[in-house]
């Protein structure tokens, strides 16, 4: 529990109306009540503001909410955001290493780490301080791991992975499994060792059931504060750049670098061996196949400026029509042709 001026100390905002008001947790605004902290982030829910029953609302300035303790700051959803966080507390306490857990006698196990039963620790690995690895994490030999971090259950480290600071694995992420490489030897295939190493920086969050591929030569790396959703495919020798979000059901092919700041929505996909520039965006379902400039926005397979794929998606529809219509006039045409050639002998 907090007061309303104590939030806006957190949060660097303005109280408008009663700052005493203590506020027990976030809801959202349809539902918010006595006690309740909401927040009003997009403008197609400006009319349930009127009937909300909420303690108090996180609004942008400039909103009009008479009678309504207000939350006034330039980006509402950062300080929900923020909020919730300092009201959900510590979600996970300490619990030390617990019995089921089994430990490399090599193995460096930093302070205040919690173990669940069924981890599997290997030879020399590290790990951190504070970090906490929940039921049937499987962590190989010789992995590093910072401080801070969170693996949630059923997650695996594969051997000599390095892990940053306040890196969160999600449960069943798979991380430094080999890539896929082999070479051709007459009808059958020879499988290439992978013998490179998967290296996340700090800040990383990885989404369940993603796989991130160790290298084939070298590293994969996952520069600081990457955020991966659900099922996300990194092939061998990727670079993602710093702050780069990619949504679930996208994969990236090896050797291709990706530039910082860049987005990519769901099932999203980028071809091998290719280079993306920085603050680049590509669009659900969209397919780079070759290397892109950044700052912009791509959709479409193969991918293309967003603007010149809006353009070309108007057309789609009518592609059936415009055949008919073009066979029409090819047909008008040959007559004419025809006609003329008649003239002419």
């Amino acid at each position: 529990m907090a007061t309303l001026e104590q939030l806006a100390q957190l949060v660097d905002a303005q109280v408008v109306g009663d700052a005493r008001v203590e506020i027990k947790r976030i809801q959202t605004i349809d539902q918010a009540g006595s006690g309740d902290l909401t927040f009003l982030t997009n403008p197609k829910y400006l009319p349930y503001l009127q009937n909300c029953q909420a303690a108090a609302v996180i609004v942008a300035p400039g909103t009009d909410a008479p009678g309504k303790n207000l939350l006034v700051c330039s980006n509402p959803y950062l300080a929900f955001a923020k909020i919730l966080t300092e009201l959900r507390g510590d979600a996970y306490p300490h619990v030390g290493i617990l019995p089921g857990a089994s430990i490399a006698p090599s193995a460096k196990i930093g302070q205040n780490v919690s173990i669940y039963p069924g981890c599997v620790i290997g030879e020399h690995a590290v790990i951190g301080d504070n970090c906490m690895l929940f039921p049937n994490v499987v962590i190989y030999a010789d992995v590093q791991i910072g401080n801070d971090c969170l693996i949630h259950a059923g997650c695996l480290i594969r051997e000599q992975t390095r892990i940053g600071n306040r890196v969160i694995l999600q449960p069943g992420a798979v991380i430094g499994s080999d890539g896929f490489g082999f070479a051709p030897e007459g009808d059958r295939y020879f499988k290439i060792p992978q013998v490179g190493i998967v290296v996340l920086e700090d800040d990383v969050e990885i989404g369940s059931c993603c796989c991130i591929d160790r290298a084939a030569l070298g590293e994969t790396r996952i520069k600081q504060g990457c955020k991966f959703d659900n099922m996300v495919q990194i092939a061998h020798n990727v670079v993602v750049g710093e702050d780069s979000v990619i949504a679930a059901q996208s994969g990236i092919s090896g050797s291709s670098q990706i530039g910082r700041h860049s987005t990519f929505g769901g099932q999203s996909a980028v071809s091998g061996h290719l280079k993306l520039g920085d603050n680049l965006t590509l669009a659900g379902k969209g397919g780079a196949t070759k290397s892109l400039a950044g700052n912009q926005i791509y959709s479409g397979t193969p991918a293309i400026p967003h603007k010149q794929w809006l353009k070309s998606s108007l057309v789609f529809g009518r592609l059936p029509e415009m055949r008919r219509e073009i066979s029409v006039l090819q047909k008008r045409l040959q007559k004419l042709e025809d006609k003329i050639k008649e003239q002419e002998s």
